[in-house]
């Protein structure tokens, strides 16, 4: 891992570990007025944690329209299986201090089946370039998505310049709560 990613990491992680509970509340409001400009009647998406942009309200709201939502559960091997979001009651404390459904497994194949690909990220810049936490879990599991990837990230997590390795994948599109959905253009 380049010393820059490392750099970086440390930074964005200081900054989410100060965040105000209220404004992240916010920010999951904000997000959720976002769902019906989301892409596809079936979505990956994830429960943010630590300092990230709370997405269950926008997961809630996605189910409320009637679409289909799978979460990711993150494998010993961090490998991504995945299941339905059917609420926040059928969520259960995981590894990693993350919460992850309850319901029946659909394979690491099942993420083939979304429209949409919500991923989280640390940070993004406006070309698509997505930094990670660093265990390689999207990394691994985007090669099989078909549908539309889309990191999701506070406003300030959009930066000039990401620093990447060759087996990043780059995202099409963001959602930040103040800014919406927009399209990352192609060169």
């Amino acid at each position: 891992m380049s010393e820059a990613k490392r750099a970086l990491r440390a930074e964005l992680r200081r900054r989410r570990a100060e965040r105000d509970p209220a404004e992240l509340e916010r920010w999951g409001g904000l997000l959720a007025a976002h769902a019906a400009a989301l892409p596809g009647r079936t979505l990956t998406g994830f429960v943010g944690a630590g300092g990230e942009v709370p997405t269950l309200p926008l997961l809630d709201a996605l189910v409320a329209e009637g679409r289909r939502v799978l979460l990711p559960i993150t494998l010993d091997d961090m490998t991504l299986d995945w299941a339905d979001y059917t609420g926040a009651d059928d969520l259960a404390p995981a590894r990693l201090g993350l919460l992850e459904p309850t319901g029946p497994r659909l394979g690491p194949a099942a993420i083939a089946d979304a429209e949409a690909i919500l991923v989280p990220a640390l940070a993004v810049d406006r070309e698509g370039r997505r930094l990670g936490q660093g265990g390689g879990c999207y990394d691994r599991a985007l090669p099989h998505a078909t549908g539309r990837v889309i990191a999701v990230v506070a406003d300030d997590e959009v930066l000039e310049r990401v620093p990447t390795e060759p087996h990043d994948l780059p995202v099409e599109a963001l959602l930040t709560p103040s800014g919406g959905l927009v399209a990352v253009p192609r060169g």
